[in-house]
């Protein structure tokens, strides 16, 4: 018996009406808001706003709920994107490492020669160092790393915006 090619992974598409669009739209500009106002901005009761916001998270249209902050206002002073080049082989192992790795904020399987797009967000240049030396060289199957500072941040994308 001949084992199949894995088939590509997809998601359904969920159809999303304007009452939809509009959570989705007021949502993202304020998380916050309560059922009732949100329902006041779309026309529906609480209840109603309440059932279609559950529905878009079982869905899986709306992830989680999240405070953004600010990594400065922190001490993180150190924003930095990487180009992690790995052997084919080790691309999972490494990806799932390096996601569990509380520095790094998105990770991203780029195409290219396996590339993972990686960023992470550090207190010094120090500290980054040693998660690079410590954690990602010693990883097993890394090709290389190219890496970039964060100057100045003019647009960051916080969710989707429709």
């Amino acid at each position: 018996m001949t084992a199949k090619p894995p088939q590509p992974f997809t998601l359904p598409v969920v159809a999303l009406d304007e009452t939809d669009r509009k959570i989705l739209t007021s949502l993202h500009e304020n998380a916050r808001v309560s059922y009732t106002e949100l329902g006041k901005l779309v026309g529906l009761s609480r209840v109603a706003v309440q059932t279609r916001i559950a529905a878009l998270m079982d869905e899986g249209v709306i992830e989680r709920f999240t405070a953004v902050i600010n990594p400065a206002r922190i001490g993180l002073e150190i924003s930095a994107f990487f180009n992690v080049e790995v052997e084919p082989q080790f691309l999972e192992e490494v990806s799932a490492k390096l996601a569990d790795e509380p520095e790094v904020t998105s990770l991203y399987h780029m195409s290219g020669p396996s590339k993972l797009h990686m960023h992470g967000i550090f207190e010094t240049i120090l500290a980054m160092e040693r998660f690079l030396v410590e954690k990602v060289y010693a990883m097993p199957g890394i090709v290389s790393v190219d890496s970039q500072l964060l100057l100045k941040r003019y647009k960051s994308r916080m969710g989707m915006k429709l």
